[in-house]
């Protein structure tokens, strides 16, 4: 009965624990065009009427390198929901000028890349230009969800851009990279364990608990030893068979 009513109680604490381990859905479409506006200089970002490359499959540029840059950041720990920035570099060898039209990047699960996880924002340039032999940088600011569990994930960056009104697109970046939850003293993991321990603990005191009740009962059900009768064990009376001690019994019994 105490093994049924502690399985209750133990999967009672995983219900309420259960939705704090729900993965979270990505942001929604207003809070990334919230995101979308930065404020740029000389490039020319921009972030409304931006064109959507989200079917567009473009394949890179001979002659385009690029390299990407967390600064300030070298072990690649995004907070959820904060803003993070990192730096795309550009360097044209070509022999025509690249026009960059915009970086756009998506998170992806790291055990499984093809499952994915949220797409970030999409960066628009306006009036950015790498001429022939000369090397540029981009900024890229993006937020992953506040929703979004702690933990590796992937990211996959690009950069579109266009070559003798030609487009292309070349990957920068494809990691992984950590993401943390923002503030709080406990994260959703210490939580479900801290539950867990608990639950754990309960069982084991339930378990001491019944086996201290059996141990109690066996010492009381021992068998009781009596005081004042005298028996004679037959197996004592056949090894003392042929002994002086049967002998002078049999002796003292003739006499009577």
């Amino acid at each position: 009965m105490a093994m049924k009513i502690s399985s209750a109680f133990f999967f009672a604490l995983l219900l309420l624990a259960s939705p704090l381990l729900q993965v979270a859905r990505c942001q929604s479409e207003a809070e990334a065009d919230d995101g979308e506006a930065v404020e740029g200089g000389d490039l020319g970002i921009v972030g409304e009427d931006v064109q959507d490359f989200g079917g567009s499959d473009f394949g890179p540029a001979p002659g385009v390198e690029t390299v990407c840059v967390f600064p300030k950041n070298s072990a690649k720990l995004v907070v959820a929901g904060e803003e993070t920035e990192l730096l795309v570099g550009m360097e044209n060898v070509g022999e025509s000028p690249v026009n960059v039209i915009a970086i756009r990047a998506s998170v992806h699960f790291s055990f499984d890349h093809r499952m994915l996880v949220q797409n970030l924002t999409v960066q628009a340039f306006n009036n950015a230009t790498v001429p022939p032999s000369v090397q540029a940088t981009f900024p890229y600011i993006f937020a992953v969800s506040k929703y979004l569990q702690p933990g590796t994930f992937d990211l996959v960056g690009t950069i579109i851009y266009e070559i003798d009104q030609q487009p292309f697109q070349s990957t920068f970046y494809n990691g992984t990279f950590e993401v943390a939850e923002a503030g709080g003293f406990l994260s959703v993991e210490s939580v479900f364990l801290v539950t867990l321990g608990i639950a754990l603990l309960f069982l084991l005191g339930l378990w001491l608990h019944g086996q201290f009740q059996r141990i109690t009962k066996k010492t009381k059900r021992a068998t009781k030893v009596e005081v004042g009768t005298r028996t004679t064990d037959s197996s004592m009376e056949e090894w003392l068979q042929g002994t002086a001690y049967t002998q002078s019994a049999s002796k003292s019994k003739k006499k009577k």
